[in-house]
């Protein structure tokens, strides 16, 4: 079976050209095998509104590494396997204008799979919003923190794997 790497990222403005927050859970042989959460210094300034959905906020980043300080940590987890995030092109882009930003050079294009796209398809007639969506195969979550949302992202793509989807229609390319 093909590794696959759900991540999501919190941002602290309207803008979404950083993230003040990462989750990354790592999926293998069916099972999630890893995971990784941290707060991300976004070194930019907090909307009231960002600040209310995922409560984070200014103190909550003051020690918190930069995005190029984390960068080392994260890319091997980016690079071990086929990305996914629930509305994949949202965190996707998040990480694309995070490398842009601090002048971080990676891929071209990486391989993704987006768990709200393949939702709609697989059922259609229902919500896909990720809460949403735990509510409707029973799993727990802490709505807007990274490291919940990226697993509970994982737990509905091993649902869709588990009842015998093949993920390869589903598979796109994000270019970065």
């Amino acid at each position: 079976m093909q590794r696959f790497v759900a991540f999501d990222v919190e941002t602290p403005n309207h803008r979404n050209h950083r993230m003040s927050a990462i989750g990354i859970t790592v999926v293998e042989d069916g099972m999630i095998v890893e995971e990784f959460e941290s707060f991300v210094n976004p070194e930019t300034e907090f909307d009231a509104f960002n600040i209310r959905l995922t409560g984070i906020n200014e103190e909550v980043v003051a020690d918190a590494p930069i995005f190029p300080e984390l960068w080392p940590q994260i890319r091997p987890f980016m690079e071990s396997g086929i990305l996914v995030a629930h509305n994949a092109v949202f965190d996707l882009s998040v990480l694309r204008r995070c490398l842009e930003d601090y002048a971080i050079s990676w891929r071209d294009s990486t391989p993704y799979l987006c768990t709200v796209q393949m939702g709609r398809r697989l059922l259609p007639g229902i919500s896909h919003k990720l809460n949403d969506m735990c509510s409707y195969y029973g799993l727990a979550l802490e709505h807007h923190r990274a490291g919940s949302d990226s697993h509970a992202c994982a737990e509905i793509l091993l649902h869709y794997l588990n009842s015998g989807v093949d993920a390869a229609p589903f598979l796109r390319t994000y270019c970065l």
